[in-house]
């Protein structure tokens, strides 16, 4: 069997994701945000990819069209997650006006104070979109959101849903996947 690669690509800064606001790939990239793309497109390991995918945001397009040279394939499954009545607002926001909801959310994951998805429902769909491709012999580049990208993490180490947060996944960092058949293999980049 052909080994399979599936990177995921954490897309690069937009202004909304430096003052950590929910759903903040819905703009584009910042300055810092394209200079980190254009690095990651210098890697040829990233940027070699039989499919090109995509989150709908427009942080994500953008990102994957500096890396990859060409317009992605939009899957909704590497949507960021539906933060439902959180959605533009901060986390300081959300901490002063509901703090027990944010604490909630951050430590259960089957909580969903917003009104969106819950942790373990994201996970579960990444999971099943990873395992649609994983043992495909492709070579996959998708760019999505950090939190689309510890989701994954969490589904390949098959670690439990309340283990996402212990991961830190930075913009423009990249979590390699790949798989002979017998073993996954995962690594995670930073940024370049």
């Amino acid at each position: 069997m052909a080994t399979t690669s599936v990177r995921l690509v954490a897309h690069a800064h937009t202004p909304a994701l430096r003052h950590a606001t929910f759903a903040a790939g819905e703009t584009g990239l910042d300055e810092g945000g394209r200079r980190a793309a254009l690095a990651l497109a210098r890697n040829p390991a990233i940027n070699r990819a039989d499919a090109c995918l995509s989150s709908p945001a427009e942080a994500a397009v953008e990102t994957a069209q500096m890396v990859s040279g060409c317009t992605p394939t939009i899957v909704a499954d590497l949507a960021d997650g539906d933060y439902g009545q959180w959605t533009g607002r901060t986390l300081a926001e959300i901490a002063a006006d509901d703090p027990d909801g944010l604490r909630s959310w951050l430590t259960d994951p089957r909580a969903a104070p917003h009104g969106g998805e819950t942790i373990a429902t994201l996970i579960t769909r990444i999971g099943g979109w990873l395992d649609t491709y994983i043992d495909s012999g492709l070579r996959v580049l998708a760019v999505t959101h950090p939190i689309i990208v510890r989701a994954a993490m969490v589904h390949a180490l098959q670690a439990p849903p309340s283990s996402l947060w212990r991961f830190d996944v930075a913009p423009a960092a990249h979590l390699h996947l790949s798989s002979d058949g017998r073993r996954l293999h995962v690594r995670l980049d930073g940024p370049t």
